[in-house]
């Protein structure tokens, strides 16, 4: 019978209406097909209604009563069309070529005409006519760039009811959600296929591909072998508020990605098609209509458990897939495995550990979220042992193998043994397992610990228990404790003979084990300089010491090392302290605490705004005096994070360094942590690209000096302005000699689910960072001329000093920025637990980097990552450097990269767009202002395709006619999306207008909004989701964020 049994959820398996392939004969009738009679009447009705009713390979794919008539997808003659014309959506089976860009047009297509004739059953004719022919004149817009169609377009825009808005924002809003999807799956696609050999790639986008080349460029196998198995990535995923999208809605375009993929990777029959496509229109249909709005901030513990999805999802089971992977390749060279023992990827999180600026990350918190990742580990665990035990069912074993098996027998009570097991109702094997099954002996233990553990923990997260125990045997608390019974199976396969068993699903989990330990990700504590100073501060003056503030860098430094290398108790019990000072000392006693009871679950103290030695002195010192002693103290990373800090950092090494006491305790390791977002908000993109670059040849330089190696952490949010970019060409682009097979780097936001949301995309990042890494650690690319770093020193100097003359020194930049952006209504969005200001005050400086690019993407205009960069350039040009510039892109990685990623940028910035939330925004005192920035655009445009010598943003000179006819592939996705994107940036302004009418008043004017009552029937209802209880307020609020949401989707950037 189990052929009769079907996973409706997959029509890419095999279809029990076939069957059973054991039962099936070559060129003849499937066996048993004539049992049908033999059943009983009742069954026998319903078998035959499976077997006679309807023909071919349906048959008992479809639901009991189904029939053809109902197939209301095989009716639709439009839809039809676009399937059965599909070259690769049409389920007939994986291409052996594969083209990106039809790919992602077919899937646009499709995705779009099924979203749209959603809309018109759910909202009737009339929406979806307004909704028709918006699109259609966004589309002509895009294709003319005329001023009259752009016109047009407002105007159709504008006479619109606020729930025909609201509704419209919502549309498009999700037709680019849908279109981001499309492009998820091209990407899998195309990464499947180049692994497939189907299409070319370069040589070091996979590992293969790196050791493939690298021994084409004279590095040894053996040196390879030696550079990975030391090499170690960590990819630290952050709760920084850039995923706009709520989890449910990612777990619906979960399912509409999965669709996708199988239509593209599968033989489907005419009906397995037809219920694709139904499954496809359920899954948009339920985004459609779920609201997509998070009414309420989520809190730190919400973010961490996004987090863990991904882990369950995919990062959990693709790791040693990839590692597999990975071994393949090294065989393939004549090399042995990866050792056992180690994992080239780690994961760390900043998700309930980051409170710096964050008053409800506590040390409560992070405890919670700690105990969160490791009852998420031991479930995973759990399930996987669970599977382990039927794998392994052999009987030849070891004598100190059986000895122990033995041992744990003669210790149970095989009747209580069994009902414990039979209450705790596991998978299977509740009786005592016999000693001939020794290896199930062994495993059955490791169950039963682990199901202890997972009681113990959610003893602890409900409040039933302070803390776990670690002197308890019958739980684990340790990795080691874990991995000892699994490194036993192992050995005593091989040992045996079973060695190719025991390199199956063992070894799997035992490089899980060995990557994610019990904690899964190791959670890192954040804190800004400031807030240690001031603890300790509190604590000198407390004891009489005077105030810690007050001394300079040098008394501060000699005191701190003297209590260092001391021992007596600094801090009292009776403190007397502000909550702020009792938050840090909590947080610092929460950490001793968790070192104790969940060993290895904590990662690295990052110090924000680091500046000085002192920093970093006085955090290891606290966290001393606050429970910690030398073995299980956090190692503690200054972070140099603004221009400043990044140019003096390296000397504040040095000073660190020099301390014996200090020097002696990271034993020859420091890990340094350099940001991308507030060097960018600080100094301007290209001044703080460079700063990056020199600090990070600067630290390396004195970690060598002090005989300290050093792991640079790279702070790299989703966007350019931000450090973000494509993985590979980031790492390829470092400075020589500054990896050296160690990595950190945070995955932030939205690029957690780019990276992390589908299987072949985890793949991927994996393969990725690996090669780059081991390729930059091998094969790092050439320095600098001498003559480019007075190149770069000049035009960084120069742009710096423009940036921050019109951000910081010119009166008009913060009312234009507050008026023109939608800045200050991005806490609506409800996207983190984090406030968007360190301290409630108007200033740049106040603001994050994080909606500081926000507001600027919005708007279409992208002003951080460009502005002073069109002055530096043009003095060099001036000067006759252009040729040089030129040569600098052709044939330095560094500045390549970064001319790359900015033209990009460009190439996303619309100037009618940004202009057009001047006209409406912002008071016309301010517009000239606005236009001398337009103008510098422009100029930033000119003179970047004069330096890489482009006919235009994203298209080679090497053919410019054929280049004016043809968009590069970026350039074409970049073209779609803004025909979606530019009505809701229309939207998003008049609405920006009308709220601010509502909260201003301006003109002492009052808006009655009153007076506005929803006409559409479904209106009332949708509007009741807001909690204002005025429909206009609510109409207009909802319209807003509807389009911030949008915008940041189509963007494929928040911050």
């Amino acid at each position: 019978r189990r052929h009769i049994l079907r996973r409706t959820s997959d029509h890419s398996r095999y279809c029990p209406s076939d069957p059973p392939p054991v039962s099936v004969r070559e060129g003849g009738p499937p066996a048993r097909r004539s049992n049908t009679t033999a059943l009983a009447p009742e069954r026998r009705g319903r078998r035959e209604e499976l077997t006679e009713n309807a023909s071919g390979r349906a048959e008992l794919c479809a639901m009991p009563n189904r029939t053809l008539s109902e197939m209301s997808l095989l009716k639709d003659d439009k839809l039809k069309e676009l399937v059965l014309g599909s070259k690769f959506l049409s389920g007939t089976g994986e291409k052996t070529d594969f083209d990106h860009q039809m790919v992602l047009k077919e899937s646009d297509n499709l995705m779009r005409s099924l979203f749209f004739s959603i809309v018109k059953e759910t909202t009737g004719t009339e929406f979806f006519e307004s909704l028709s022919a918006v699109y259609q004149l966004s589309e002509k817009f895009h294709e003319s760039q005329d001023a009259g169609d752009f016109e047009a377009l407002t105007s159709k825009l504008g006479a619109l009811s606020n729930e025909e808005t609201l509704m419209l924002a919502s549309a498009f809003s999700n037709v680019l959600n849908l279109h981001n999807i499309s492009e998820h799956v091209a990407a899998a696609m195309e990464e499947r296929h180049a692994r497939l050999d189907d299409i070319p790639r370069g040589p070091a986008k996979t590992t293969n591909g790196a050791i493939k080349g690298l021994i084409a460029k004279g590095v040894s196998p053996q040196e390879i072998y030696k550079a990975i198995a030391l090499q170690e990535v960590d990819l630290v995923f952050t709760a920084h508020p850039t995923q706009a999208l709520r989890r449910s809605m990612l777990k619906n375009f979960g399912k509409i990605r999965q669709i996708l993929i199988d239509l593209q990777r599968h033989r489907l029959s005419g009906y397995e098609r037809a219920e694709s496509l139904e499954s496809l229109r359920s899954a948009i249909q339920a985004a459609w209509r779920t609201d997509e709005i998070r009414r309420n901030p989520p809190k730190p513990q919400d973010e961490m458990r996004a987090g863990l999805s991904y882990f369950n999802d995919t990062i959990f089971v693709g790791l040693p897939k990839f590692m597999r992977r990975i071994d393949t390749a090294l065989i393939n060279q004549g090399l042995p495995r990866i050792p056992l023992e180690h994992s080239i990827m780690r994961f760390s999180s900043w998700m309930g550990g980051d409170r710096d600026g964050n008053p409800f990350v506590t040390a409560t918190c992070t405890r919670d979220v700690v105990y969160l990742a490791r009852i998420t580990a031991v479930n995973l665990y759990f399930t996987a042992i669970q599977t382990l035990i039927f794998h392994l069912s052999m009987w030849r074993c070891t004598p100190e193998f059986k000895q122990h098996a033995m041992q744990i027998l003669e210790g149970q009570d095989d009747v209580a043994v069994y009902d414990v097991r039979k209450r705790r109702n596991y998978q299977d094997f509740w009786r005592s397992i016999p000693v001939e099954e020794p290896y199930r002996v062994i495993l059955a233990e490791v169950r039963d610990k682990l199901y202890n553990t997972r009681e113990a923990l959610q003893n602890v997260i409900a409040g039933k228990a302070e803390a776990l125990d670690p002197t308890d045997a019958t739980i684990y608390c340790e990795s080691s404790e874990f991995l000892k019974p699994l490194m036993a199976c192992y050995e005593s396969l091989h040992e045996c003979g079973d060695g190719t068993v025991a390199d199956g699903y063992l070894l799997d989990l035992i490089r899980q084990v060995n990557c994610f330990g019990l904690c899964l990700v190791k959670l890192d504590v954040r804190q800004e300089a400031e807030r240690h100073s001031d603890a300790m501060d509190a604590i000198t003056q407390h004891v009489g010491l005077g105030s810690f503030n007050s001394w300079d860098e040098e008394k501060k430094c000699a005191f701190l090392v003297a209590e260092l290398e001391g021992k007596r108790p600094l801090v009292p019990n009776t403190l007397e302290c502000s909550a702020d000072v009792r938050e840090v000392i909590d947080t610092m006693q929460m950490i001793g605490h968790l070192q104790r009871v969940c060993p290895g679950s904590l990662g690295t103290y990052v110090i924000s705004m680091a500046t000085t030695a002192s920093d970093v002195l006085t955090v290891v010192l606290l966290q001393r005096e606050c429970g910690g002693n030398a073995a299980n103290l956090l190692r503690v990373a200054p972070l140099f994070e603004r221009l400043d800090d990044l140019r003096d950092g390296p000397m504040q090494l040095g000073r660190l360094f020099s301390f014996p006491w200090y020097h002696k305790h990271i034993a020859g390791f420091q890990e340094v942590m350099i940001g991308y977002s507030d060097s960018g908000k600080d100094a301007g993109r290209m001044a703080a690209a460079w700063a990056l670059y020199e600090g990070q040849e600067n630290a390396t330089h004195v970690g060598d000096k002090f005989g300290v190696k050093l792991t640079l952490f790279h702070g790299r949010g989703g966007t350019v302005g931000r450090g973000g970019g494509p993985s590979h060409l980031a790492i390829m682009s470092q400075p020589p000699a500054t990896i050296n097979g160690r990595l950190r780097v945070t995955v932030q936001g939205e690029v957690i689910e780019q990276n992390f949301g589908e299987h072949e995309n985890c793949f991927h990042t994996l393969d990725l960072y690996t090669a780059a890494t081991l390729e930059h650690s091998l094969k790092p690319p050439d320095g600098p001329d001498p003559e480019w770093r007075k190149v770069m020193l000049e035009v960084s100097d120069v742009s710096c000093a423009t940036y921050r003359k019109v951000v910081f020194d010119t009166p008009e930049f913060i009312r234009y920025f507050a008026q023109a952006t939608p800045a200050a209504e991005l806490g609506s969005l409800n996207i983190g637990s984090r406030p968007a200001k360190r301290k409630a005050n108007p200033s740049v400086t106040a603001l994050r980097a994080i909606p500081w690019i926000f507001a600027w993407t919005q708007s279409r205009f992208h002003l951080p990552v460009w502005l002073g960069m069109a002055e530096g350039f043009q003095q060099l040009k001036d000067q006759g450097k252009l040729p040089m510039l030129r040569e600098m892109y052709k044939s330095w990685p560094f500045f390549r990269v970064t001319m790359d990623l900015i033209e990009m940028v460009l190439a996303k910035a619309d100037p009618k767009v940004a202009e057009y939330y001047e006209q409406v925004l912002v008071q016309p005192s301010l517009h000239d202002f606005g236009g001398t920035l337009r103008d510098r655009l422009g100029k930033t445009v000119a003179i970047v395709l004069e330096i890489t010598e482009h006919c235009d943003l994203l298209r080679t000179q090497s053919d410019a006619a054929e280049a004016k006819k043809t968009d590069t592939a970026l350039a074409d996705k970049l073209s779609m999306r803004s025909t979606y994107l530019t009505p809701l940036n229309i939207i998003q302004v008049d609405n920006l207008k009308r709220l601010r009418e509502i909260e201003v008043q301006a003109g002492g004017v009052e808006v009655d909004t009153a007076k506005y009552v929803p006409t559409m029937p479904w209106a009332k209802q949708m509007l009741s989701l807001h909690s204002s209880k005025d429909y206009y307020q609510a109409a207009v609020s909802d319209t807003l964020i509807i389009t911030m949401k949008g915008i940041a989707a189509g963007m494929q950037n928040t911050g």
